[in-house]
């Protein structure tokens, strides 16, 4: 008995993770003891932090804008659309932006995870479990960098090489597709709401563009030289696209409603910019790509592959 306390002893000092746990430094500057291989993860937005994940195989069990059965409130259901149906679904933890703090404790998360924004819910999601913020948003994250770093958090480094190591070979038969060397060549992505604008660093979109060979057109707005593009709800006026050329034109109506085909998306931007097509240049010259807004725009190596289907698929018609 007298080994007891100094066994006890012992075993506190060691701080305070445990067994399977680990101190990471999150996007805030925080430090976070996490679970090595959390399994049940709540996330704070699921079209940005819950399908990288879902995607890597990792259990998300609570996001925002689900019912308690796991079923969509919004148009749009990213985990299907994204990587296809037969995923597990999360259950809903109160409408976007309102926590219900009963549905979260009912889950058990081990961990959640949130963006840069979610910084003024950190006092209150702590009381429930760990919380590690990952910077998702406008000009913070590039592509599927989100994906790899969650990765990084979750263990799960060598689920996202594998995925990455496929895309790479998608990149490269794309590529040799494609009527011409796209290297060099400028492309413009555009968002459509209820005016144009720019779609941002942080998608899948931009990465498979750019990792072709496409540079992003730059743009000068308001004539002070400052560059648009880096983010997505960038407006653009009328006017000015209609005399933008960029060698490649992708066009996505936006996610907040079902019409997102070619038709539907042409219809809404002729509403925006009645006989577009008959003066802009790509559009005339067919240097234009329609693509899903919901497919592409999420950080993560199925929205790159999804932009390389709609290359590839443009450069057979």
């Amino acid at each position: 008995m007298r080994f007891v306390v100094p066994l006890m002893a012992l075993l506190f000092s060691a701080g305070p993770a445990f067994a399977g746990d680990r101190t990471v430094t999150d996007d805030a500057g925080r430090q976070v003891v996490v679970p090595d291989r959390p399994q049940r993860i709540v996330v704070m937005h699921e079209p940005l932090l819950g399908v990288p994940l879902i995607e890597l195989g990792v259990p998300v069990v609570g996001s925002y804008g689900r019912n308690d059965d796991g079923s969509f409130v919004t148009a749009t259901d990213f985990i299907d659309v994204v990587l296809g149906e037969g995923h597990a679904k999360p259950k809903g933890i109160g409408p976007v932006g309102q926590i219900d703090l009963e549905k979260l404790r009912a889950l058990a998360p081990d961990l959640i995870v949130g963006s840069e924004l979610d910084i003024g819910k950190v006092p209150q999601l702590e009381t429930v479990a760990p919380v590690y913020l990952q910077n998702a948003g406008k000009g913070r994250a590039y592509g599927f960098d989100v994906e790899e770093k969650l990765a990084g958090l979750v263990g799960r480094q060598e689920a996202f090489e594998a995925l990455r190591t496929a895309y790479s070979r998608r990149l490269a038969d794309v590529r040799a597709a494609l009527p011409s060397d796209p290297a060099g060549q400028t492309y413009l992505a555009v968002f459509l709401t209820d005016q144009i604008n720019v779609v941002w660093d942080m998608s899948g979109a931009v990465q498979a563009l750019e990792d072709i060979g496409y540079v992003r057109l730059k743009l000068d707005e308001d004539g002070s030289g400052s560059t648009l593009g880096s983010t997505l709800m960038v407006p653009v006026s009328a006017e000015t696209f209609g005399q933008l050329d960029p060698d490649l034109l992708v066009v996505m109506n936006s996610y907040a409603g079902t019409t997102r085909g070619e038709t539907e998306t042409r219809a809404a931007l002729d509403r925006i910019v009645p006989g577009w097509d008959r003066f802009v240049r790509a559009a005339r010259e067919e240097r234009l790509v329609f693509v899903d807004s919901a497919k592409v725009t999420t950080p993560t190596v199925a929205s790159a592959r999804h932009m390389l289907d709609a290359l590839e698929a443009w450069s057979n018609r």
